[in-house]
């Protein structure tokens, strides 16, 4: 007997359907074909057991299964569930006239409960795009793809409740997630404020500046400045995701399974890797390529501590992605883009040892020995970094203060002004939604300078050497100061305080 049972693959941030043909005929074997991994392979273990323990067994006949589209690699042990279901139905041991109207999803433990699979959103968007009734799956994944409206979705424990379902007609639970009623009544504020920070008032403003356009910013000073402090508090003056940012960054957490027993993510993500990582980890990649540190920070942080210590070649594969706000991962036979539009937040002390060029500090550096230090970083990598700043240490008077500093609240309301500002001007662009992503031609449109700031710009690109890209970075900053105080034109104060801005650029910033 042939029946056929459905799954989904996942691939990048997209899934497909893929239909498992099970067909049990006279004679002996077990045949698993349509290029399945190790793990689909040993499934077969799986499911002999977890069968066994729940009364069933796999008949002793010829036993074809196919993997369509056969030319498809398929991997991972989530179709233990969908497998399982095919042997049952095909050697009649249960009855199920319904089965091929539901996709079904699930890795098999020896006793038939079921472990959580990754993926499970973009599988439930296909399946509710393919017209299927409903989306079997681990009790774990559930809320996750609960969030698709017109699919139901059933989060079970067991296969036995499975079967009990097909074959018997027990209902099983539906999980029914309200996905804009939630999402809109969980938004908060992280846990980082930056009414906890004292003084650094000018390092505030840059990170206000920073959060308003969705500027690349890097923080320069020693350590105990204050550097890792301020970073983890920018995601709280952030605005709140979209319902539509939330989907595309839950999608690429699915993929690689750390949503569990949740929804929609409603927290920008911010992301922290160690300075040791690879080039892999860090954009994406593999024989069956993941997402990376930068697709996993999208429309949210990544933090780069100590950004020096970073293997060069590392941080150079980033480059291409900063532009494009993607990352296209090739292989042989296949291509997949993840998407990777986050904002780059960077720190680093100024000399290997970690101060100034000061005599007075605790450890002193020449020069040369700064120079060398910061050349760690290469040019076209601090080009594609809006803002430098120095981050000097808070005194005494100021740390001692009992007052405390303006709250993170406070700031986001500002910020969410400047966005929607923003937000109007570039309704017409398709992916284009805050200054930081314009390109040079909507720089021309939208960052008109009056006389003085052309002059002064231009004396600023001849006495640093900037290159056209830094100059792009000095309007677009200029663009976002201008919005900040809701002003239609950019001045030359706007322009005088994005220069600023450019710190590694200017000629004897070490001292």
């Amino acid at each position: 007997m042939l029946i056929k049972v459905y799954g989904g693959a996942v691939f990048g941030v997209e899934a497909q359907t893929i239909v498992v043909e099970v067909n049990v005929d006279k004679g002996i074997g077990y045949h698993l074909v349509g290029l399945p991994d190790n793990a689909i392979k040993e499934s077969n273990y799986r499911i002999a057991a977890a069968l066994q323990n729940n009364g069933y067994k796999i008949p002793g006949k010829k036993i074809t299964i196919n993997m369509a589209p056969a030319d498809l690699r398929k991997e991972g042990s989530a179709y233990d569930l969908t497998l399982a279901l095919g042997i049952l139905t095909a050697s009649n041991q249960i009855k199920s006239e319904s089965i091929e109207d539901y996709m079904i999803m699930g890795e098999l433990s020896l006793d038939g409960s079921l472990q959580p699979i990754k993926g499970a959103l973009p599988i439930a968007i296909k399946a509710q795009e393919e017209g299927f009734k409903g989306f079997i799956l681990p009790n774990e994944n559930a809320r996750e793809a609960a969030v698709v409206s017109n699919l139901k979705v059933y989060g079970v424990q067991n296969i036995e409740e499975v079967i009990d379902y097909f074959d018997k007609g027990k209902s099983l639970e539906q999980t029914v997630v309200n996905t804009r009623e939630e999402f809109y009544n969980e938004l908060s504020l992280p846990d980082f404020d930056f009414a906890d920070v004292k003084g650094q008032e000018s390092i505030k403003r840059c990170m206000e500046i920073a959060a308003a356009g969705g500027h690349n910013i890097i923080l320069i000073g020693p350590p105990g400045a204050g550097k890792t402090m301020l970073a983890k508090r920018l995601p709280s003056i952030l605005p709140p995701m979209t319902l539509h940012e939330a989907l595309e960054t839950t999608k690429i957490h699915s993929v690689v399974g750390t949503i569990k027993n949740m929804g929609l993510m409603n927290q920008r993500p911010f992301r922290n890797p160690h300075h040791t990582i690879s080039s892999a980890a860090l954009v994406g990649g593999g024989s069956y390529p993941q997402p990376g540190e930068i697709s996993l920070a999208h429309n949210g942080v990544l933090f780069l501590d100590e950004l020096p210590e970073f293997e060069r070649r590392v941080l150079e594969v980033m480059r291409q992605p900063m532009e494009d706000r993607e990352v296209t991962i090739a292989r042989a036979k296949f291509t997949v883009t993840y998407p990777s539009s986050f904002m780059l937040v960077a720190s680093m002390n100024p000399s290997p040892g970690g101060y100034f060029n000061d005599p007075d500090a605790p450890v002193t550096s020449s020069p040369n020995e700064m120079q060398r230090y910061l050349s760690k970083i290469s040019g076209p990598l601090l080009d594609r970094i809006d803002i430098h700043i120095e981050v000097t240490p808070v005194p005494f008077e100021k740390l001692s203060e009992e007052r405390k500093g303006e709250s993170s609240l406070e700031i986001r309301k500002r910020v969410g002004v400047a966005r929607d500002i923003q937000t109007k001007r570039f309704t017409v662009l398709e992916n284009v939604h805050y200054n930081a992503q314009m390109n040079t031609k909507q720089i021309r449109e939208f960052c008109l300078l009056d006389d003085f700031s052309k002059e002064l710009i231009k004396n600023a690109m001849e006495r640093l050497n900037l290159s056209a890209r830094a100059y792009d970075r000095i309007l677009k900053v200029a663009r976002t100061i201008a919005d900040l105080e809701a002003v239609e034109s950019i001045s030359s104060n706007h322009i005088s305080e994005a220069i600023q801005y450019r710190s590694l650029d200017r000629e004897g910033w070490l001292g």
